[in-house]
């Protein structure tokens, strides 16, 4: 991919080790080298974006055209067809001690015109068993067959993982219900995505080892061939599957499939936030954790930095144009985070006028500064605009995102489609579910059943 985009070398992203020569910057002083963000209201052309049409028809698409050729790269136009079946179903099963009923499904991708390649998306959908009308439902990447992907049997010891089926990823408290727990008790339903069944979480790089790009979704449509510098990069391709996988629900009668929200913590954060603002279907989002990439500004020197997104651990979450930000030497010269022509809060923006809940923990207890809570929070303020403009509510901050400054934690700010929530837990989002609900009910216009109904066998 550099050799294609002409590029010699690449600044080394920061280091999260403290003592490091090049150690992650975490002072507020240094953090807004570029304190301008581009203004997601105003055209390319400098046209004020001031009506609804105007978003929709202009605005709009030039940021969704940005985002795709310079940041998180297209969806191929001959994606091949996805055909679900079920793998495994049972209804004496249990989340928490409420009876659910489960099946697990693959979704298998036509490989015709490249039979070496495999993909078979791994999906498990859950609602209570005793549900009388079709329930909204919360897709929630991580996890995996044969272990915590399906629930347990009733009388089978409850897992030790108390956060749930993959809503998060240790450093918070283990005591309370987890996040699916919470779910079915609000009447809800909930499905888990498996992301490497979709695309690899791996990249390769160095010594000729093409690695997951090659493989995968985007190595199946590519029938093994690297990448352009246009094409997806994994979280794109996740987005793709959930997608994929909303299709399925759609079909389903136990499912409300216009009440289907995404979930995700950290980079499967960024997929949810992804995927949100690219599939309309999704009516709401739960942004764990997301940082860089996510919810976090590009253009913010604090903690993780585009210069570790370029790097060979994370550049294949991306489309290939993005190394060009990480660029040090190249035949267009050097580029950094303020050469790019979008940024998160313009992500977030496209998921307007859509619920959406960015959710963050505190670096005390596993969610560490490297992941720039601030700078995620004043992505959600610059995003309000957008949100307003299409007569949805913002988080109602009342400065401007270069002043704005994060509420104490655990203040909600939930009045609105926007809405932040930093809570006092680790890297997860359970922390924040039961706020989640409470606020996604208001907005869906769900009335969660009465606990006797909820717990009764």
């Amino acid at each position: 991919m550099m050799e294609q985009l002409g590029i010699t070398r690449l600044r080394p992203g920061p280091s999260g080790n403290a003592s490091a020569t090049n150690a992650a910057n975490y002072d507020p002083a240094k953090a807004n080298p570029f304190p301008d963000l581009p203004d997601p209201l105003v055209t390319k052309n400098g046209q004020k974006v001031t009506t609804a049409e105007q978003w929709w028809k202009v605005r709009r698409p030039e940021i969704v055209e940005e985002f795709e050729r310079e940041v998180f790269g297209r969806v191929p136009k001959n994606v091949p067809k996805v055909t679900w079946t079920v793998v495994t179903q049972a209804t004496d099963r249990v989340v928490g001690t409420l009876p659910v009923a489960a099946k697990q499904f693959v979704g298998y991708v036509d490989n015709s015109a490249c039979p070496s390649i495999k993909v078979g998306i791994q999906m498990t959908l859950v609602t209570h068993a005793n549900a009388k009308d079709p329930v909204p439902l919360l897709m929630m990447f991580g996890g995996g067959f044969g272990g915590n992907g399906f629930p347990r049997r009733p009388g089978e010891p409850a897992p030790t993982n108390r956060f749930g089926a993959f809503g998060g990823f240790g450093g918070g408290t283990n005591a309370g219900p987890s996040s699916t727990e919470m779910l079915i008790a609000a009447g809800w339903g909930y499905a888990t995505i498996v992301p490497n069944s979709i695309q690899d979480d791996s990249g390769g790089g160095r010594g000729g080892n093409p690695g997951g790009l090659t493989r995968g979704i985007i190595g199946l449509v590519n029938q093994g061939q690297p990448r352009q510098p246009d094409d997806w990069g994994s979280l794109r391709a996740w987005a793709w599957g959930a997608a994929r996988g909303l299709d399925y629900l759609e079909t389903d009668s136990t499912v409300d499939a216009k009440k289907v929200g995404i979930e995700g913590v950290s980079r499967y954060g960024k997929a949810a936030l992804v995927t949100l603002a690219f599939e309309p279907r999704f009516a709401v989002a739960l942004v764990g954790s997301s940082g860089e990439g996510g919810a976090k500004l590009h253009r913010r020197n604090f903690g993780e930095a585009v210069e570790n997104l370029t790097g060979s651990g994370e550049y294949h979450w991306m489309a290939g144009n993005f190394l060009k930000y990480g660029a040090a030497e190249s035949k267009f010269g050097s580029k950094n985070a303020g050469d790019l022509p979008v940024d998160a809060h313009e992500l977030i923006a496209l998921c307007a006028p859509r619920p959406t809940f960015i959710s963050y923990g505190i670096p005390a207890r596993g969610d560490a500064n490297w992941l720039d809570q601030q700078g995620s929070y004043m992505a959600t303020v610059a995003a309000g605009p957008v949100f307003r403009l299409l007569g949805a509510k913002d988080i109602g901050e009342k400065e401007n995102y270069r002043t704005a400054k994060m509420p104490p934690v655990n203040t909600g700010l939930l009045d609105g489609e926007l809405a932040w929530r930093q809570h006092d837990g680790g890297h997860e989002d359970r922390s924040n579910m039961k706020h989640f609900i409470a606020w996604a009910n208001k907005l869906i216009h769900h009335t969660p059943p009465a606990a006797s109904t909820a717990s009764n066998p």
